[in-house]
């Protein structure tokens, strides 16, 4: 039995650059995932006198939100030369039945969930 000697070379780690980009994305998809589970919690604690459980839910819910559209500005100032080149390109074009399908799909969604309180007494 033959024993092999590996030999490892340690490269210096070059720090880089904080990316800022990355950052704003990771950080919107995070508090976009905190908002409708503390929206859920929210909605079932609502018809509870306020107490410190409801409470810490709607903060949560609150402060998400306002991270989340923080870095939603943020996400479209980064990325605005590409968007601004699929508007550009976009723009001549009718509408396709992708667009057509997810433009029915969010309204029909946000409809059905929200009609609930027009049948609530």
């Amino acid at each position: 039995m033959r024993i092999v000697k590996k030999e490892f070379k340690v490269e210096s780690i070059e720090k880089k650059p904080f990316n800022r980009r990355a950052f704003t994305s990771v950080a919107m998809f995070l508090s976009g995932t905190i908002l409708p589970i503390s929206g859920i919690m929210n909605h079932k604690l609502a018809f509870l006198h306020v107490t410190q459980e409801y409470h810490f839910w709607r903060s949560v819910h609150n402060i998400s939100a306002v991270l989340f559209c923080a870095c939603a500005i943020s996400h479209i100032t980064y990325n605005w030369w590409a968007l601004r080149q699929y508007i550009i390109k976009v723009k001549n074009q009718k509408i396709n039945k992708e667009a057509l399908y997810a433009i029915i799909l969010v309204l029909g969604v946000v409809g059905l969930f929200s009609s609930h309180v027009f049948h609530s007494r």
